[in-house]
C-alpha cells in the first residue's frame, strides 16, 4: 500500500488504492480479493467500489462479480497529448532562462532514432544561434542526442543506434568508446561538446525529467568568443534550474 500523505484524506487514499491495485493485477479482482491485498475490510471497500463503477472507473462482471478498471483512466490520461504538455510547461522557463543568460534555448526528443527539436526560445541578443523547429539531426552527433541515449536501457539504445547513421558506423573500440562516454553522461546529467558540423559552436544540454525513453534535453547553442574558453558551470545551474522547473510542471518525480 502506498504511503500516506502528510494531510491524509482517507476516502480519497482509500480509491486510489483501489485504482492502484486493479491497474497492478493480471485479472479481475473479487471484493474479497481486493480486502486482503488492501488489508481493509469488506464493508469499507463496498461503497468505495460502487461509486468507482457508477462514475465509471470500473467494471463489474455479472456473473464472477469481480472487478476490473475500464478505458476511462486511458481516455483521461490521453485527453491532451504529452507533446502539447511537455511544450506548454516548457515555455515560461525557457523564456526565463534566456533572458537571464542572453543566449537562445532548445528543446529536443528522440523520435524514430532522431534528434527531433521541438520548441526554441530566441535570445534577445542581436547576435545569436538559431535551430529550427522542427529540424532534425542525427542523436550520436550531438550534446542533446548524447544525453538522450544515455538514458535508455541497452535494447533501446541498440535499437536507437542501429537506426542513426553515425551509430551503424560506430564497430569495435570505438563502439566501446562511445558507450562508455555515455554512461558518464549518464552519471553527471549534464552533456557538453563543440558542434561537429560548425566551428565556433559550442552546445550545452541538460536533461528534463528522467532517464528513459520520454525525456528531453534542454540545450543552449551558442557562439564561442574568439581566444576564449569561458567557465561554464553558471551556464549549466542555469540549465539545471530551467529544466527542473518544466519536470515539475509536468509533474514527473524521480524514481
Amino acid at each position: 500500500m502506498a504511503k500516506s500523505p502528510a494531510y491524509p484524506v482517507p476516502a480519497l487514499e482509500k480509491g486510489l488504492d483501489i485504482l492502484e491495485t486493479l491497474a497492478a493485477a493480471d485479472s479481475p479482482q473479487s471484493l474479497a480479493e481486493l480486502a486482503t491485498r488492501l488489508e481493509r475490510s469488506r464493508s469499507e471497500l463496498f461503497r468505495m467500489l460502487a461509486c468507482l463503477e457508477q462514475r465509471g472507473y470500473l467494471s463489474r462482471d455479472e456473473l464472477s462479480g469481480k472487478y476490473a478498471l475500464t478505458l476511462k483512466l486511458y481516455a483521461l490520461t490521453h485527453a491532451h497529448s504529452p507533446m502539447a504538455k511537455l511544450l506548454g510547461a516548457a515555455r515560461r522557463p525557457m523564456q526565463t532562462l534566456t533572458e537571464k543568460i542572453g543566449e537562445s534555448c532548445h528543446l529536443s526528443v528522440l523520435e524514430r532514432g532522431r534528434l527531433l527539436v521541438v520548441a526554441q526560445q530566441e535570445s534577445p541578443a542581436r547576435v545569436r544561434v538559431s535551430i529550427e523547429v522542427g529540424g532534425e539531426f542525427d542523436p550520436v552527433t550531438t550534446a542533446s542526442g548524447r544525453l538522450l541515449l544515455s538514458g535508455l536501457e541497452d535494447a533501446a539504445l541498440e535499437e536507437a543506434l542501429g537506426a542513426s547513421a553515425a551509430g551503424k558506423a560506430l564497430a569495435g573500440r570505438a563502439r566501446t568508446t562511445f558507450r562508455a562516454g555515455l554512461v558518464e553522461i549518464g552519471r553527471a546529467g549534464v552533456s557538453t561538446a563543440e558542434s561537429e558540423t560548425i566551428e565556433g559552436v559550442r552546445d550545452v544540454a541538460v536533461r528534463v525529467g528522467w532517464a528513459g525513453a520520454g525525456g528531453a534535453a534542454l540545450a543552449v547553442t551558442r557562439l564561442m568568443k574568439r581566444g576564449t574558453r569561458e567557465d561554464e558551470s553558471a551556464l549549466v545551474k542555469a540549465l539545471q534550474v530551467a529544466a527542473e522547473e518544466i519536470t515539475r510542471s509536468l509533474g514527473l518525480s524521480k524514481p
